[in-house]
């Protein structure tokens, strides 16, 4: 929800708190801290204006506030992005940008988040989500970015970010109508396998019942591997490993350990089958709020977010795998993927079916 108030209004309900240190405090809060400041500033004898004025404010005129989904906590790879990109947009618009980051998943699952900002709902303005959860709302090239090995590695993937089609995939929904504006892409490296008992190679995978979420592709995946998907919560995954009911599941390597599934499945195997791309978005209707010289600020503090997510995301998995090792975990080296994409042909056949054309394309990049 776009939320305006006068730059030196904003300063008093920061310095009442109505704003925590992180941005992440709720929308609620953050309304009733700028209301207050605004009740106090009305109230206040006119011998006290000559003090305020002195004080160190925002740029003259209003600023926007726009609000920012994240699922993942605001100390997660995801968080630590929107703080920089929060920080970046202060700097670069003047302070005449506020993003309140609602971390954690406050506003609701991936698919909640979407479905408001897509029908104009007003809670959400900017979130992360997976380019994959757009074909939902009718987007094709969409896919793409999510079919099983198609990128050779982090390099690989960060020149389709920064390539034609890239920009393709960000522009599809606002040509589409959906009411959402693609800004720039982050990645939360690849997602691998990990299993309650050692699979050394692809045939270790035939019967293991591996636990999958809606997604189709994942899904089709796991089929083509041989094993058994089986829908579980997330937040039942760490107790369904526990128990048995699942031998393994699929995460990027730090969220594996920041969830510490490597306590009850000890064995990661490297297949490295896709890679977690996000993008950021906006709705249409902030983005129209804003004027040419703050949506250049938000689409260049796009671009140093991109920058730093390629070092920060490459940073964080090595040091995750590190503090894995020494937790006792088993990581597997796939060093020929040959079999397991050959194996995948058919579900990477499905999901190009009309964009052979597009999906060569990001191939070549590598």
């Amino acid at each position: 929800m776009k939320k305006r108030r006068v730059a030196a209004l904003f300063l008093a309900a920061v310095m009442c708190g109505g704003l925590t240190a992180c941005g992440s405090g709720s929308e609620a809060e953050t309304t009733a801290a700028a209301a207050a400041a605004e009740t106090q500033a009305a109230e206040a004898p006119a011998e006290n204006s000559e003090e305020a004025a002195g004080e160190e404010a925002a740029p003259a005129g209003e600023q926007v506030i726009l609000t920012w989904a994240e699922v993942n906590p605001i100390d997660s790879l995801d968080g630590q992005l929107a703080e920089f990109f929060r920080d970046k947009v202060a700097e670069l618009s003047g302070n005449t940008i506020a993003i309140d980051i609602q971390a954690s998943g406050v506003l609701g699952a991936e698919s909640d988040v979407l479905d408001g900002m897509t029908a104009g709902g007003g809670t959400v303005d900017m979130a992360r989500i997976s380019v994959f959860s757009l074909t939902n709302y009718g987007t094709e090239l969409s896919v793409l970015p999510s079919v099983p090995f198609i990128f050779e590695s982090r390099d690989h993937y960060w020149k389709f970010a920064e390539s034609e089609i890239g920009q393709q995939i960000l522009d599809e929904p606002s040509q589409l109508g959906l009411g959402v504006k693609g800004l720039f892409f982050v990645e939360e490296g690849f997602r691998n396998f990990f299993t309650k008992e050692e699979v050394t190679d692809i045939s270790g995978m035939n019967g293991l019942k591996i636990r999958v979420s809606t997604d189709p592709i994942l899904t089709g995946v796991v089929e083509q591997l041989g094993a058994s998907p089986t829908v579980i919560s997330f937040t039942e995954l760490y107790s369904s490993l526990q128990t048995g009911v699942v031998d393994g599941a699929d995460q990027p390597t730090a969220l594996y350990e920041s969830n510490a599934f490597n306590e009850v499945a000890p064995y990661l195997i490297e297949d490295e089958h896709t890679m977690s791309a996000s993008e950021v978005i906006i709705t249409e209707e902030a983005w129209n709020s804003l004027s040419a010289d703050q949506q250049n600020a938000i689409l260049e503090a796009g671009k140093q977010t991109s920058e730093y997510c390629k070092e920060l995301s490459g940073q964080v998995e090595e040091e995750s795998k590190a503090r894995l090792i020494e937790k006792g975990v088993t990581f597997v080296e796939i060093e020929d993927k040959s079999p397991w994409r050959e194996a995948c042909e058919g579900i990477i056949s499905e999901y190009t079916a009309g964009h052979e054309a597009e999906y060569q394309q990001i191939l070549d990049l590598n």
